[in-house]
């Protein structure tokens, strides 16, 4: 999970300080590294590791010039977090093209360990976006130099979904002066196009989330296809390329926890379909007769519109029983299981006056580790509640994620090979109840009757492309080293 922007503005504007805003939105996907790539002629380049707020200064921005640009921020689930894998990246020959993407290569290590040292391709990064990129050069290279940018560009996106297999999603920018993007065969990872109206003209941008065209004042216009690519010069109107069409899977996981419930994703609003996976979990609840809180709390952020919902449908108060630390980063992006436990503690204080002497149902969106929802627990304990059930809008997750989410290893689940009742006595509730598959993919559909099915192979290990588990063990082993 990464996220990325990029502007095609209208000439002689620059559009790096727009885009820095547009990051600073979508830093929830993503807070190991960010970068900015410009293009007025040249391509301008900054990127580096940490926050948004802390890399880009004013002499920055003034740099960034062009009217072209895309920007990133990173989340690393493969490599080992160095410098060289901020994106984005860029190349000059025999094109000038600039790439940031958001997903994972289920064939990345196969890719650097042996099909680009066989043809002499030395990877700058253990960035898999490198791959990527160069496919879609090459691509471009093989093709006709007189045919249009169109053909052009199929044929470019045509090589990399051949080269590159597994989830991902796309923004870049070419010399010939256009900003593209394209999406996945499956369509796992969300991309979204936009468009902004003025009396000098019309300019557009592609985003990982349609909030980040919100920060930038662009209307959503739609998301990309499965297998479908875009690109458009700055002032003209985009083409739309359908280059490779399967089964359409995006990932739910976004809809459960990554997206920002301010965000559209396939059409689908984030945060309705959170009520409405409240809503589920309530209707749950009763029909399996559990025990009857006397208040309903959230884990704050993500939760938080679920939680509501719950109360609201099993008619229970609601209150706001955790304090979230906003200087805290999300503890489940975070490089490390270390840095993740130390940092649980420190993000969520507890108001001991919604928690005294009650029965409390805590929702959170989901338990992947345990940590967090251990020491919630113990948290809400010690703040004097009598009994804690536990709820999350998600089923138990249990399987590896090979698209670009950090749970690449079994070891990862505290739900895997287990029952309810032995994660309820590992977590310290006195009461669990997972959301059921079934009820939280008809809750996301209710948002667009088109898909047909999500990909929820993290909750199935049942995978929407046929390589995913064969490349698993791969990227386990070297994300476990990364992280360690």
């Amino acid at each position: 999970m990464c996220g990325f922007i990029g502007i095609a503005g209208l000439e002689g504007r620059d559009v790096a300080t727009e885009l820095y805003e547009g990051l600073i939105a979508l830093q929830h996907r993503g807070q190991d590294a960010a970068g900015i790539l410009s293009y007025d002629g040249m391509f301008h380049l900054r990127k580096q590791n940490g926050m948004v707020r802390d890399i880009f200064r004013s002499s920055d921005m003034q740099r960034l010039k062009g009217n072209l640009a895309v920007g990133h921020v990173r989340y690393p689930t493969v490599g080992m977090g160095s410098e060289q894998d901020a994106q984005p990246f860029y190349i000059n020959f025999p094109f000038g093209v600039g790439m940031a993407h958001n997903g994972n290569l289920t064939n990345w290590v196969d890719l650097k360990s042996n099909r680009f040292p066989a043809t002499n391709i030395c990877v700058e990064s253990s960035c898999d976006v490198e791959a990527i990129l160069y496919a879609f050069a090459d691509g471009l290279r093989r093709a006709e130099p007189s045919l249009p940018l169109e053909d052009r560009v199929r044929a470019g996106v045509t090589n990399a979904f051949e080269l590159a297999k597994g989830a991902y999603s796309v923004g870049g920018i070419l010399s010939e002066g256009a900003l593209f993007g394209f999406r996945d065969p499956v369509g796992i990872k969300p991309c979204i196009i936009g468009k902004r109206e003025s009396d000098e003209g019309t300019e557009w941008a592609v985003a990982s989330e349609s909030v980040a065209l919100d920060m930038m004042g662009f209307d959503r216009v739609r998301d990309l296809k499965n297998g479908e690519a875009f690109f458009v010069r700055p002032g003209e109107d985009p083409i739309f390329v359908q280059v490779l069409e399967k089964k359409h899977r995006p990932c739910i996981f976004e809809l459960v926890y990554f997206a920002r419930p301010d965000s559209f994703l396939d059409g689908i609003s984030v945060y309705k379909t959170r009520r409405r996976f409240g809503k589920a979990l309530a209707e749950q609840w009763k029909d399996e007769g559990a025990p009857l809180p006397d208040v309903v709390i959230p884990i704050p952020d993500s939760a938080r519109d679920a939680a509501l919902s719950t109360a609201n449908h099993l008619g229970l108060p609601y209150r706001e029983g955790f304090i979230k630390n906003r200087y805290v980063g999300r503890t489940f992006i975070m490089p490390n299981q270390e840095a993740r436990k130390t940092s649980i503690r420190r993000k969520l204080n507890p108001i001991a006056l919604e928690f005294k002497d009650k029965n409390v149902l805590l929702v959170d969106d989901s338990i992947v580790r345990g940590n967090t929802s251990r020491r919630i627990i113990e948290a809400a304990r010690a703040a004097g509640a009598r009994n804690i059930y536990f709820a999350t809008t998600s089923p138990p997750l249990v399987a590896p994620c090979p698209y670009g989410i950090d749970m690449a290893t079994t070891k990862d689940f505290i739900a895997r090979g287990r029952s309810i009742d032995e994660v309820c006595a590992d977590i310290g509730a006195d009461y669990l109840m997972y959301l059921d598959q079934d009820r939280m993919v008809d809750s996301a559909r209710e948002g667009n009757t088109e898909i047909e099915k999500f990909c929820t192979g993290c909750f199935t290990g049942d995978y929407p492309t046929t390589d995913a588990a064969e490349h698993l063990a791969a990227l386990s082993e070297e994300r476990s080293a990364a992280r360690n």
